[in-house]
């Protein structure tokens, strides 16, 4: 989900480089914590920016399951060639389909926590 969320922040052109940490703990559904870090390219600061994709991402495991329809038996192909920067359609977390709301949600003046 976290480079879902990078590879978003950056084509939505909220920062050239973006790496996304998700922290959880046994028991909660919500992170612990979320941490953006556009290494000084971001057009917002990363803090602003980890509130946002609080705001807009479905963060707890139900929802990044449902988000990017792990259930589906498609993971046979990723056990060649790997299952990162492939283009195949059915490889979700490589879409970059976040655009327009990240935007939208960016352009507020403020972004609460």
């Amino acid at each position: 989900m976290a480079r879902y969320i990078a590879k978003n922040m950056v084509a939505a052109d909220l920062a050239d480089e973006c790496l996304v940490q998700l922290a959880y703990c046994i028991g909660l559904v919500d992170p612990v914590s979320v941490m953006v870090n556009t290494y000084g390219t971001g057009k917002r600061a990363d803090g602003e920016l980890a509130s946002l994709v609080r705001k807009v991402f479905p963060l707890s495991p139900k929802g990044m399951i449902d988000h990017l329809q792990l259930r589906r038996p498609i993971f046979r192909k990723s056990s060649t060639y790997g299952h990162f920067g492939r283009e195949d359609v059915d490889f979700t977390w490589e879409h970059v389909d976040a655009i327009d709301e990240l935007r939208a949600k960016s352009s507020l003046t403020a972004i609460s926590t």
